[in-house]
């Protein structure tokens, strides 16, 4: 019988997942086209690898098991799976077509919906994934300011531009590399020491994990104002969820552009680049950027659905509510079972569990607490991707289901037998490290 959400006595049956793992190693690199989804997340010989549906904020696996899914498609979904009037958009377009041989009238209703919500969403452009609309705002603040190099922090897609200064740069040309430079979050003294009269723009997620602190994205603002440098904000986590109008309203920050994808729409492909008119413009002659699929019109009925929904039901609020009360519940635990080397950080919508290096190995530890999770039925990867349809019944059982793992993982780590109390092998780090790879020298450094 199938593992259900519930405090199951046994691991759940992975026979039938391991049986497609198998075919799949010699046929797909990394056995997967996204890397936080793929095998090396989860502890092998415990968790499922492969979904096959889902609804609302649960899913089933390939093995028929049951889970309360924390990870949400690692972002998209920003309601729920089959979400019903999502759904609905998307089979009645179905009927009427995909894509055309000249453009849709989706294509300006969904950017009508935009510009009404977004700050300084003067014009919007589409695409299908995050790194199309990041690659053509570095291209677009090229363009306009004439300049070449690039300030960035924070995670901007696989394009050469960005992935030049990371740890996995293979095949990218040295000169590439050479125009793009990273900074500290919150550090704006690293950002000053690092612009120069070259700079074309700093882009950044405004904000991941760690909270703004000294007022620092108004004073990226002012910077960027003083030397006439172009904002960048990458939204792909924060827009439509932190707040309908993204990081731009919640902060009350004006970024010059923005780019948005994951929840847009609700898992359909879609990305947008969004901006100032004037800068926009250049789209039209200047700078190319057009693609067969940005008008595809499945994921433009799906955004629309998904945006009026989050205006209609107030979601970012609830997404906030919810998250909230988990991520005080996570912290409220661990204060009671006395555990100080462990606490939930982030924002409310999208918060993450660390794990302090002082009590041991932060993976193991990881990997033991996903473990016991899995077996309650839950999906975990160490963040909470909250979404519409999450309940507070939901939240009542991972918060149960934490007291028992962390129970378990801090008997392990007084014993220091974390490692052997696992069934399978340690999570891999997920690539996400994107600092000190090619910090820019201060102004007037030799380079």
């Amino acid at each position: 019988m199938a593992n259900t959400v519930s405090f199951n006595r046994q691991f759940p049956s992975i026979e039938i997942s391991d049986l497609i793992y198998k075919k799949m190693i010699n046929l797909v690199p990394s056995c997967t086209q996204t890397l936080t989804k793929g095998p090396g997340q989860y502890v092998k010989g415990v968790a499922p690898k492969f979904l096959f549906t889902g609804k609302g904020s649960h899913v089933w696996a390939v093995d028929g098991n049951e889970y309360i899914d924390l990870n949400m498609g690692i972002g998209p979904l920003s309601l729920g799976y089959c979400y019903d009037t999502v759904d609905k958009a998307i089979v009645e377009q179905l009927g009427n077509g995909i894509t055309f041989s000249m453009m849709h009238p989706l294509e300006a209703e969904v950017a009508g919906l935009i510009n009404n919500i977004v700050p300084n969403a003067d014009m919007v452009k589409f695409s299908k994934t995050g790194c199309d609309v990041t690659s053509a705002a570095i291209r677009l603040a090229r363009a306009y300011t004439g300049r070449e190099k690039v300030l960035c922090c924070g995670y901007h897609g696989w394009h050469d531009w960005y992935i030049s200064v990371t740890d996995r740069n293979a095949g990218i040309p040295k000169s590439v590399n050479e125009q793009v430079y990273t900074f500290d979050y919150n550090d704006i003294e690293s950002v000053e020491d690092s612009i120069d009269e070259n700079t074309a723009c700093i882009i950044l997620e405004p904000v991941v994990f760690e909270e703004p602190r000294d007022n620092f994205l108004m004073k990226l603002r002012k910077l960027c104002d003083r030397t006439g440098t172009l904002l960048i904000f990458d939204e792909m986590w924060t827009g439509f969820r932190l707040h309908l109008g993204g990081a731009q309203e919640y902060y009350g920050v004006d970024a010059d552009l923005a780019c948005f994808s994951k929840a847009i729409a609700n898992g359909m492909p879609l990305s947008a680049l969004t901006g100032k008119r004037e800068i926009m413009q250049l789209l039209e002659k200047d700078v190319f950027f057009f693609t067969t699929f940005g008008g595809e019109a499945l994921s433009l009925a799906a955004a629309k659905a998904t945006i009026e929904t989050m205006i209609q039901k107030d979601v970012s609020t609830w997404l906030s509510s919810l998250g909230e009360r988990l991520k005080a519940g996570y912290n409220g635990i661990v204060k009671e079972l006395g555990i100080d080397y462990s606490k939930c950080i982030g924002p409310n919508v999208r918060s993450m569990v660390t794990f302090d290096k002082s009590a041991g190995d932060p993976l193991e530890m990881k990997s033991l607490v996903q473990q016991e999770l899995i077996k309650r039925g839950i999906i975990w990867s160490g963040f909470h991707n909250m979404c519409y349809t999450h309940s507070d019944r939901d939240i009542d059982h991972i918060l149960e289901a934490y007291r028992e793992a962390l129970i378990i993982l801090n008997d392990a780590v007084e014993d220091n037998n974390v490692k052997t109390l696992l069934r399978g092998e340690v999570v891999e780090p997920v690539f996400r490290k994107t600092g000190n790879f090619n910090t820019k020298p201060k102004t007037g450094a030799a380079a």
